[in-house]
């Protein structure tokens, strides 16, 4: 479903991982097409969907990350990439997150200071920036690397938590 809608719209290759297992198959093609290729994975905004990211980031770390944001990507009692909309899928693409890259030097530190970790509501709170800056459900740690990635300041956090 998801290559159906994609191939409307996007001119590109598709691979497809067949459910939350990936092939040995899939991965070696992945790493292979990397090395004259951009790979840019975008999954289901779900768990599922984060353990194939996982996966392939594991294996392929010259991947980059786009992210539709679940919120935008849900009919009915379905989640996912297909139940998503063109604008959202262009606009995830508009912000990908290399994998390897890291930029940035905020700190788990950085994080606590600003309340998106350690606190009551900090998961709520890194939630919002999260959506604010297309950087898709972490945890702190995981957060924290993408931020990086992108190389955001401390400054860009504190105006998307206040903005």
């Amino acid at each position: 479903m998801d290559q159906a809608f994609l191939s409307g719209f996007l001119d590109c290759d598709f691979v497809q991982t067949n459910g939350s297992e990936v092939s040995r198959e899939t991965l070696d093609y992945l790493k292979e097409a990397s090395k004259t290729r951009e790979i840019v994975i975008l999954t289901d905004p779900d768990s599922p969907g984060n353990r194939i990211r996982a996966r392939i980031a594991e294996e392929v770390p010259a991947c980059k990350h786009a992210f539709v944001r679940k919120e935008h990507s849900i009919k009915g009692k379905k989640v996912g990439v297909a139940e998503s909309t063109k604008e959202e899928v262009l606009l995830a693409l508009k912000h990908i997150i290399p994998t390897e890259i890291t930029r940035g030097n905020l700190t788990m530190a950085d994080l606590c200071d600003l309340g998106l970790m350690g606190g009551e509501d900090s998961s709520e709170l890194r939630q919002k920036v999260e959506e604010k800056l297309h950087l898709g459900h972490a945890n702190a740690k995981l957060f924290l690397k993408r931020a990086n990635a992108l190389g955001l300041t401390k400054e860009e956090l504190r105006r998307a938590i206040h903005g």
